[in-house]
C-alpha cells in the first residue's frame, strides 16, 4: 500500500516533521501551492524529486492575495483529489494550515514587494496581490525552511518577485522557475480554467497563439510597439476584454523598446466571460 504523505496542519508540526528531513541531508523541496492541482502542479512536484531527497507540498489559499471582489470563497478546493495525486508522486509532506494558523490573531506584519512587484502589469490590476504573496510565500519559506523553491512560470510576474524577494531577504534557498505545462491547443494549464464555459474554451488558446505569433515577428525585428497592438486586437477581436499584453525586459520586467533592450517576456492578462486569464512567452 502506497504511503500518503504526512499531513501538517500546526507549525509546531511541521518544524517537528522537518528536523529529522534536515538531519538526514540532501535537501528539501517545497512546492508551494493553493490546491485544486493539475498537471503543471504535478510537474513541479516531478521536478522537485529531482533536486531533493525530501518534497513538501504546501496547499493554502491564501486570502491575503484576493481582493473583496474575487473569488476566495468560490476558488476550488478538491483536497482528497490533491492528497491522491500526491500519494502517487511520493511526496513526503502536505503543509496546509489553517487561515488562523497562518494568521493568527494579533498578526501584524506584511512585506511590501517593489521593483518587479511594481511594474504596472498584474500590479496595475489587483494592486493587493504581491503584498499578499510575498507575505504568504515569506512565510512558507522561514516555516518550511528549504533548500529549493519551485514555482511555475506561467505566474511569470509572481515569479520574479519571489525570486527578488528571496535574494533581498538572505534567504538560504534557490528560486527555481518551471516553464508552463499547456493544453495541446496551447491553453496553459490553470486552477481556473474549470470555470470556462465550452465555448469560452474553445477561444481561450488565442492568448498563447498571439503571444507565439508576437514573439516570432518580434525576433524578425518588427517593431515591438507594432507587434503588441495588433496583438491586443486579435485578441479584443476573439471575444476578450484586455487588461494587458505587453513587451518587458525578462528580469526587470521594465518596458522594452527594441530587442537591444536585453531579453524580452511577453506577458498577456484577459478575461473571458467571468474567468480571467494570464499567460507569458520568452521571445
Amino acid at each position: 500500500m502506497t504511503n500518503r504523505p504526512q499531513v501538517l496542519r500546526t507549525v509546531a508540526a511541521l518544524r517537528r516533521a522537518m528536523t529529522p528531513y534536515r538531519k538526514a541531508g540532501r535537501g528539501i523541496a517545497l512546492v508551494p501551492t493553493m490546491g485544486a492541482l493539475h498537471a503543471g502542479h504535478l510537474k513541479l512536484v516531478a521536478e522537485a524529486r529531482k533536486r531533493a531527497r525530501r518534497v513538501v507540498v504546501s496547499i493554502f489559499v491564501n486570502p491575503t492575495q484576493f481582493a473583496p471582489t474575487e473569488d476566495f470563497g468560490s476558488y476550488p478546493r478538491t483536497f482528497d483529489a490533491d492528497m491522491k495525486a500526491l500519494t502517487a508522486l511520493k511526496v513526503d509532506a502536505v503543509w496546509a494550515p489553517t487561515v488562523a494558523e497562518m494568521y493568527p490573531e494579533g498578526f501584524a506584519t506584511r512585506v511590501a514587494p517593489e521593483g518587479a512587484a511594481l511594474a504596472g502589469l498584474e500590479d496595475k490590476f489587483r494592486p493587493h496581490f504581491f503584498g499578499g504573496v510575498a507575505t504568504v510565500v515569506s512565510k512558507l519559506f522561514t516555516q518550511v525552511q528549504p533548500d529549493f523553491a519551485l514555482f511555475g512560470q506561467k505566474d511569470y510576474q509572481q515569479l520574479r518577485v519571489v525570486t527578488q524577494m528571496a535574494k533581498d531577504l538572505d534567504l538560504p534557498l534557490k528560486v527555481i522557475g518551471i516553464p508552463t505545462v499547456r493544453e495541446k491547443d496551447g491553453l496553459a494549464l490553470s486552477s481556473r480554467n474549470v470555470y470556462l464555459s465550452q465555448a469560452e474554451r474553445a477561444v481561450a488558446p488565442t492568448l498563447h497563439r498571439v503571444l507565439k505569433t508576437s514573439a516570432q515577428r518580434i525576433k524578425r525585428g518588427e517593431p515591438i510597439e507594432m507587434v503588441m497592438e495588433e496583438g491586443a486586437s486579435d485578441i479584443r477581436h476573439a471575444g476578450f476584454t484586455l487588461d494587458y499584453l505587453e513587451a518587458r525586459h525578462a528580469l526587470s520586467l521594465k518596458p522594452v523598446a527594441s530587442v537591444k533592450d536585453g531579453p524580452i517576456r511577453l506577458l498577456v492578462a484577459a478575461k473571458i466571460g467571468k474567468t480571467r486569464l494570464i499567460d507569458n512567452l520568452a521571445v
